[in-house]
């Protein structure tokens, strides 16, 4: 029995004629990709703007995670600017001048903290101190700007409930500050608010 013949507006089709796809399946299937494409691929502007985000999420948890460790231990808990501690290379400690700060526990009744003792472990690996430095590639670019916290170190200081406190000897409270962040996008203000502590963000754009 021989195939149906089939037609179109041209003419007669052989049996032997192969389906294809149009010049419009082709273009929708085109622009469905590179939207897709567009949605996956963020552009390295979004890049950097999520890698400059990482640091400013990184500053607001880490005061906030001192702040509640200072409420938690009934210590007081100090964020030192400008110091990191990192590896000397033979089994200790040193500090180095930097873009970053490191979260420190000094000993009740001291009345001043010495970075390269009083640094508190890092929460995700204990093995190394609680120090940020925001020049390493995951951080894109962030640099602290500034920071003001109306006391005689410049330092965050939490006392024993969770406030602000003045300095580690006396209840004398703090007047609350600011951190100040650039990023390749936009700047940061974090602010803490006297007495709580209450931290909130400010952006503006570039």
């Amino acid at each position: 029995m021989s195939s149906p013949m089939r037609s179109n507006l041209f003419g007669s089709i052989g049996p032997s004629a192969r389906s294809a796809f149009t010049l419009l399946e082709l273009l929708i299937v085109v622009t469905v990709m590179g939207i897709a494409g567009a949605l996956v691929i963020p552009s390295m502007n979004q890049v950097g703007a999520l890698r400059g985000q990482t640091a400013i999420r990184t500053a607001v948890a880490d005061i906030t995670f001192a702040q509640s460790e200072a409420l938690a231990h009934q210590r007081r808990y100090v964020i030192v600017f400008g110091k990191i501690v990192t590896d000397d290379g033979s089994g200790g400690w040193q500090v180095d001048n930097g873009n970053g700060y490191t979260v420190c526990v000094p000993p009740v009744g001291n009345a001043a903290v010495d970075v390269a003792t009083d640094f508190a472990w890092d929460t995700l690996d204990g093995n190394v101190p609680f120090s940020r430095d925001f020049d390493l590639d995951r951080y894109h670019g962030a640099n602290i700007t500034g920071y003001a916290f109306n006391n005689p170190t410049d330092t965050i200081i939490f006392d024993e409930l969770g406030g602000i406190a003045y300095d580690l000897t006396t209840d004398t409270p703090g007047q609350g500050g600011a951190l100040n962040f650039d990023t390749p996008v936009a700047t940061y203000d974090i602010n803490l608010e006297a007495y709580t502590g209450r931290v909130t963000v400010v952006r503006t754009e570039k």
